[in-house]
C-alpha cells in the first residue's frame, strides 16, 4: 500500500466518522499542528480526544468537494478543495509525514483569516 493510499483511508475515516480506525495509521508520539493556532497536540492520544470535537471544529456547512494526494519522499499532500455556508469554495492542504507506513506529524495549512471568517 502506498503511502497516499493510506492518507486516503484516513480522509475516508474522517468521513465516516471512524476515528478509532484513522488514529491507527499515526506513531503514538505523533503531533498535530494547525497553523495559526498556538495549541500543539502531542500523541496519538491527545489527537484521538480532539477528534470528538470534529464537528465544533469545522465551519458550519463545512463541506470537502474534493481530495488529492501529491505523494514524495516519506510524506504526502492532501490538496483539499472545501466550501461552507459562508465559503463558496477554497483550498487548504495537509502535510503528513511518515516514519515506514505510520504517519509522525500531520500540519495544516490554510488561510486562517478566511477560516476563521467561516464561523
Amino acid at each position: 500500500m502506498s503511502l497516499s493510499d493510506i492518507v486516503q483511508r484516513g480522509w475516508e475515516a474522517v468521513g465516516a466518522g471512524d476515528f478509532d480506525t484513522l488514529v491507527t495509521d499515526y506513531v503514538e508520539d505523533m503531533r498535530f499542528i494547525m497553523p495559526g493556532q498556538s495549541d500543539v497536540l502531542a500523541g496519538r492520544h491527545a489527537f484521538r480526544e480532539a477528534l470528538n470535537g470534529l464537528g465544533d471544529i469545522f465551519p458550519p456547512g463545512f463541506e470537502i468537494t474534493d481530495c488529492r494526494q501529491i505523494e514524495g519522499e516519506n510524506e504526502v499532500v492532501s490538496v483539499i478543495e472545501w466550501k461552507s455556508e459562508k465559503v463558496a469554495e477554497s483550498q487548504l492542504s495537509v502535510l503528513f509525514k511518515f516514519n515506514g507506513d505510520k504517519i509522525y506529524e500531520e500540519r495544516w495549512f490554510i488561510d486562517t483569516e478566511q477560516w476563521k471568517g467561516a464561523f
